[in-house]
């Protein structure tokens, strides 16, 4: 297949960007089909790693000098021929250099610029601080134990904890490529482009928008029994010094990780569903045994926790420890009687969430990945034949044209000029609209969510957010409990309105297929069997609305079909598969979940989602063809383990960080201890040895054996407090950051809710809700980290409950008042799932 068949074939794109971020956001748009130009400095690369290859796959490199009068005069011919222009140095600096974005937009009113700074530009504090990934993750709180680690790190006593995972820049990536697109697709419709501010403090912020939200006076049955010992610990005055083990009897039995006959560590997650927790014990063998044993069951877990008949019901979350230490003690022994691979396989084809965990390199060369194309092979001449990570979103039709990427191809400034100006140039008359008019990029596009859980229902806020009306379907009775509805909920329901029907149902399935007809795009996460059997497969949603964009994400797929396609999981799960949860824990034998709660693939999950969604809006206003969007966790697990995301014949040993006592890379890329009992992460390389020479304390540090700097710079930093430190480091111009918890981030940018979103608020930024319908102050990241100047960004109010606008919806397809009665009669509909919006 050819790369004309891809959506964004015709879009010309130059990428200035160094580092993860900006190549990343060029590579995603020269995966999708745009023709790339990199330029990049007669030095090379700042970042020397064979990921390079990777992300600079699909482009032509030219060597530019902007020091240098026709170097300056050789990019801006470029970007003249351009539609995106991507960069993500400091605030400022492009334009010290002569490349200003606001003249080049005034002169063209189409063009798209996208900046990618570290911290925002209104950021007087932190604007100019040479943030390198680590320094962005320990100033936003990542290494914050309860965030990285979970509580389960809390309750070892690790605190801070580190992560060689780029999630700033994975998530400013996202963020900013998927803005990019929507501008496109704006633009096929206004003329106008925009300009795109996405700091990764701020994407790293919103992108662990589940894991700092709080919730005052949480009722009792959503509390973790970790939690609850964390808390009485503290009380008590005891230490958090549990070991691995000790950990596990806090641990809910439906989320745990099982040793198996062959000594390998499956996962299992599938609590919170009432349908996968007795899958799930069937196919153990346990399920009549535990009835028997008065396992209970409630008919309905929206109503209050005292009224349930017991205290448990089975698919609830979280297990009372009592039931958890027996329900475990019953699973152990059965998890011993078959290989992991045994178990996977009946557990995938039973519906049951659970996977082996693998390590990074066993996920590459598997054969679902080879199969599917969520690893993908390509003659880079620096490498030989490579494997890379597949493309993070695609569009069915031309996913095919995905799977055989260009390698990277250094060309001479002509050839480069030449391939900005092959096919139509694009129309640089005046924009339809004002350039300094405001507008959402959306506006006008309808979407009806069928999504659960929270990559799914992601994606949907997000393009709110954006001006899209988004309808949030779900079932008269939910299938998960209240935890994973109510409370996900309250980050991602915001900006929808909420209907409940029962699509089995007769009437049911009338206002489906009518809602259905109403919209632009509908999205699902789903697996392809579920897609069918609901009539949403290709011929059935071209017979119901032909010009609708059906939207997919899952948890492994890729463009092609692989023998775990129609498993389910979730992110953690997709972390264990891929080798995530490994690489955390450092060893194979004691298996840790990375940020859950999540922080690591969820986010990113929806925003691929939205990315194919803009990329399908794009492709249809320009060419009228009407695509399906598809994306999985799987896929954008390879972009958020990019740096270590590839192999070929004599690659070096894969050997990140990880485990509890992981610091960092290397002693001049760490974390250590300051005189005060705080933190400090260094992140700097052998590059700035002659910088660290210059600060007093740490002179002739260039003298000091490689294998001796650990604990040299370990006596040298625990002499000083962290904020002297801080202070001689960064004049020197050094990447160094103190280590902040993610609760004084919040309490030191939190305001009263006032429907601002936050977009001119600094690198951080949250809103506190002390009237939120639910009942409990709630504190949650603002909608802030894109930043257009045109765009319109929404910050909505908090989400209605779900079924509030079923009967208002109804009204809006036609329905009588008498129709609507009768279908909440039978059940076909509902307005509600518990009299409590929180059930308590």
């Amino acid at each position: 297949m050819q790369r004309s068949s891809l959506p964004l074939h015709g879009v010309k794109v130059i990428d200035f960007g160094q580092y993860i971020a900006g190549p990343a956001v060029a590579m995603i748009l020269g995966d999708l089909g745009a023709t790339v130009v990199r330029i990049e400095p007669p030095s090379g690369p700042l970042w020397d790693s064979p990921a390079n290859a990777t992300l600079n796959r699909n482009k032509l490199i030219v060597t530019v000098d902007l020091k240098t009068e026709k170097g300056l005069d050789e990019a801006i011919s470029l970007i003249k021929n351009a539609d995106v222009v991507v960069e993500n140095f400091r605030p400022g600096v492009l334009a010290k250099l002569g490349i200003d974005f606001a003249a080049l937009r005034r002169a063209d009113p189409g063009l798209i610029t996208v900046s990618i700074p570290g911290y925002a530009s209104d950021d007087q504090l932190r604007r100019d601080w040479r943030a390198f990934e680590s320094v962005v993750a320990a100033s936003s709180g990542l290494f914050t134990s309860g965030i990285l680690g979970g509580l389960g790190r809390v309750l070892m006593g690790v605190n801070p904890t580190f992560t060689p995972l780029p999630l700033a820049s994975a998530y400013g990536t996202m963020l900013a490529v998927t803005a990019a697109v929507l501008v496109l697709q704006s633009r096929e419709r206004t003329g106008t482009g925009d300009h795109i501010e996405v700091p990764l403090a701020s994407a790293l912020t919103e992108g662990l928008g589940y894991n700092s939200l709080t919730i005052e006076n949480l009722p009792s049955r959503y509390v973790w029994a970790g939690e609850k010992e964390i808390v009485r610990r503290k009380a008590a005055g005891l230490p958090l010094n549990l070991s691995y083990d000790e950990i596990q009897k806090y641990m809910d039995p439906f989320a745990r990780h099982y040793k198996c006959q062959d000594g390998q560590m499956i996962y299992l997650c599938c609590t919170g569903h009432l349908q996968h927790t007795k899958r799930c014990l069937q196919i153990l063998g346990l399920y009549e045994e535990l009835v028997q044993d008065g396992l209970p069951e409630e008919a309905d877990t929206f109503i209050p926790l005292k009224d349930w008949k017991s205290g448990f019901s089975v698919g609830a979350f979280p297990v009372p420890q009592d039931w958890a230490e027996k329900i475990a003690a019953l699973i152990e022994p059965v998890f011993a009687t078959r290989t992991a691979g045994e178990w996977d396989r009946l557990f995938g084809e039973g519906g049951v969430p659970a996977t082996t965990n693998r390590w990074l390199k066993d996920w590459i060369s598997g054969e679902h990945t080879q199969l599917t194309g969520l690893v993908i092979e390509v003659d880079d001449p620096e490498y030989g034949r490579m494997k890379q990570p597949g493309a993070v979103a695609w569009l069915e039709e031309s996913g095919e044209a995905t799977l055989a990427p260009q390698p990277r191809r250094w060309v001479e400034f002509s050839e480069a000029l030449a391939a900005l100006n092959k096919g139509t140039p694009r129309e640089k008359s005046s924009s339809s609209r004002p350039v300094n008019g405001s507008r959402s990029w959306l506006e006008g596009v309808k979407v009806l969510d069928l999504c659960n859980v929270i990559a799914g229902p992601e994606s949907g806020a997000y393009l709110a957010r954006f001006g899209a009306d988004v309808i949030k379907l779900d079932a008269t009775k939910s299938h998960y409990d209240s935890l994973f509805t109510i409370v996900y909920s309250l980050n991602n329901m915001r900006g929808k309105r909420s209907v409940l029907v029962d699509i089995r149902s007769e009437g049911g399935r009338d206002v489906f297929e009518k809602l259905v007809k109403s919209v632009d795009v509908v999205i699902w996460n789903a697996t392809d069997r579920q897609v069918k059997n609901t009539g949403l497969d290709l011929e059935s949603l071209r017979a119901i609305n032909p010009k609708a964009i059906f939207c997919q994400l899952d948890c492994y797929s890729g463009v092609r079909p692989g023998p775990r396609s129609d498993y389910r999981g979730y992110d953690n799960l997709v972390q264990a598969a891929t080798g995530i949860t490994l690489r955390f824990a450092g060893r194979a034998d004691q298996p840790e979940d990375h940020a859950p709660a999540a922080g690591t693939l969820d986010v990113n999950g929806g925003l691929g989602a939205a990315l194919a969604i803009a990329a399908a809006l794009y492709q249809k206003y320009r060419t009228g063809l009407v695509g399906r969007a598809r994306t999985s966790l799987s896929a954008v697990s390879g972009l958020v383990q990019l740096p270590f995301f590839y192999d070929y014949e004599g690659r070096a040993p894969f050997n990140e960080p990880g485990g509890v006592d992981a610091k960092g890379f290397n002693p001049l890329s760490s974390l250590y201890e300051t005189a005060d009992g705080r933190t400090l992460m260094l992140n700097a390389s052998d590059k700035d040895l002659a910088r660290l020479n210059k600060v007093k304390g740490l002179e002739g540090l260039s003298d000091v054996p490689a294998q001796a700097r650990g604990q040299h710079l370990k006596e040298v930093f625990a002499e000083g407090t962290a904020e002297v430190w801080i202070s001689k480091l960064r004049a020197a111009d050094v990447g160094a950051a103190v280590c902040q918890r993610m609760d004084e981030i919040r309490s030191s940018n939190s305001r009263p809710a006032d429907g601002d979103s936050g977009i001119r608020k600094g690198s951080y930024s949250f809103s506190v809700f002390h009237d939120h319908p639910c009942g409990h102050v709630i504190t949650q990241v603002d909608p802030y980290a894109i930043r257009p100047i045109l765009g319109t960004i929404h910050a909505f109010p908090p989400p209605e409950k779900y079924g509030a606008s079923t009967t208002s919806i109804l009204r809006q397809l036609g329905y009588s008042n008498e129709q609507i009665d009768s279908m909440l009669a039978t059940g076909a509909v509902s307005n509600s799932w518990s009299d409590e919006y929180l059930p308590s």
